[in-house]
């Protein structure tokens, strides 16, 4: 039986490892073809040959315009064409207003923002020649509720959503979708230093536990496939219903994990 993304070309940036490992596995167990990109070379490298002919991995930097275009047109060379681009690519500094400092707070939004915008931007023309494609864009819960010590990078992550919506708005008419992810506290390498690990307890999720890279990974496939044909401009929130909880029960639990670290 076909995949879900049969036949269709994907860049995944983040790729390496995390969620963007996972939506690798994912979209090439689906069908498609993926171009996954990270600064991580070695564990990129190491991906893309597990995966198989169905994957190639490409150095990239998401803050650099040139790279955005060295990988956009590498992607055309080698699979013809782009149909997704995930913009998953992102760093998380968890700091206080007053303790975050400007080049950090500039940093996060460079990568986190400055990254997606140039992503949507340089694969936009590419998508309205085919007439079609989908952009996937990580956000977080912490684009959907506010959450403590996390000032620069909720400021990415509501930035992120609300491009999002800007971008539907601009492409429909080109049969281009634009979709936000929201993933609340997932095991990943990087969410590893405030205390989330697999299988952990999460009382403040209705689910009561924290989720994993690949139950994101199969809602971004989701959001990617024809399944989703009519859902654009929209915010797919995973996160075990955590941000369904009381906001102070969360300030509190958001405040013990980070004076954990």
């Amino acid at each position: 039986m076909a995949g879900k993304l049969e036949g269709k070309v994907a860049i995944i940036t983040g790729g390496a490892s995390g969620m963007g490992a996972a939506d690798a596995r994912r979209f090439v167990a689906e069908g498609a073809k993926v171009v996954l990109t990270d600064l991580n070379v070695d564990a990129g490298e190491a991906l893309a040959a597990e995966l198989g002919e169905n994957a190639v991995f490409m150095s990239h930097n998401v803050a650099s315009e040139e790279d955005w275009q060295r990988v956009i047109a590498g992607t055309v060379e080698k699979f013809g064409r782009v149909d997704v681009l995930v913009n998953n690519a992102g760093i998380l500094i968890m700091k206080s207003i007053e303790d975050t400092t400007l080049a950090e707070f500039e940093k996060i939004m460079q990568i986190n923002v400055t990254g997606v915008f140039m992503g949507m931007q340089q694969v936009v023309p590419l998508m309205k020649a085919q007439g079609s494609g989908v952009i996937v864009n990580m956000s977080s819960a912490a684009g959907i509720v506010g959450q403590v010590n996390t000032i620069a990078y909720s400021a990415s992550k509501f930035a992120v959503r609300g491009m999002t919506k800007a971008a539907a708005m601009d492409l429909g008419l080109a049969g281009i979708r634009v979709l936000s992810i929201h993933p609340g506290s997932i095991a990943t390498p990087m969410t590893a230093a405030s205390g989330v690990s697999e299988g952990g307890q999460l009382p403040l999720a209705a689910l009561n536990r924290s989720g994993t890279a690949d139950e994101v990974a199969r809602v971004v496939a989701f959001a990617a496939s024809d399944d989703a044909a009519y859902v654009t401009g929209t915010e797919l929130v995973v996160d075990g219903g955590l941000t369904l909880g009381d906001t102070p029960q969360v300030y509190g639990m958001m405040a013990a994990m980070a004076q954990q670290q």
